[in-house]
């Protein structure tokens, strides 16, 4: 078994999309279960990972073949896709709220002309 864990380190890992993801610096055991929990990768691609750990954990269920290289189930496609859903939804959000304050304002500033006008026809 230590033979076939040493032999983790130093592979590169790769998405199943082909997208390199780092290089295997350590590997997280669990001595009770005598199952490997995951891989610690330095050296990693910030380009997916956005991260300012020196490294990241990718659990072992993520893996998908190791033989010279280490490859992973591409997760980070679908986290970009729902970080580019929540950026939509967050200018979206700023956008109904521009809409709401420009409305508002345009309506206090016809409130303010009419008022003006009214007091204008007093004088």
């Amino acid at each position: 078994m230590i033979g076939e864990i040493s032999t983790l380190f130093g592979l590169k890992v790769y998405t199943d999309e082909g997208r390199y993801v780092g290089k295997v610096d350590d590997v997280l055991i669990d001595a009770e279960q005598r199952l490997i929990r995951g891989l610690a990768v330095g050296n990693y691609n910030k380009a997916i990972i956005e991260s300012k750990a020196p490294g990241v954990i990718i659990p072992y269920r993520l893996v998908k073949s190791v033989n010279d290289i280490v490859i992973i189930k591409d997760i980070f496609r679908m986290h970009r896709e729902r970080s580019r859903e929540y950026e939509r939804r967050e200018e979206y959000e700023e956008y109904e709220k521009y809409e709401e304050e420009e409305g508002e304002y345009e309506e206090y500033e016809e409130e303010s002309d009419a008022e003006y006008i009214e007091e204008g026809k007093k004088i």
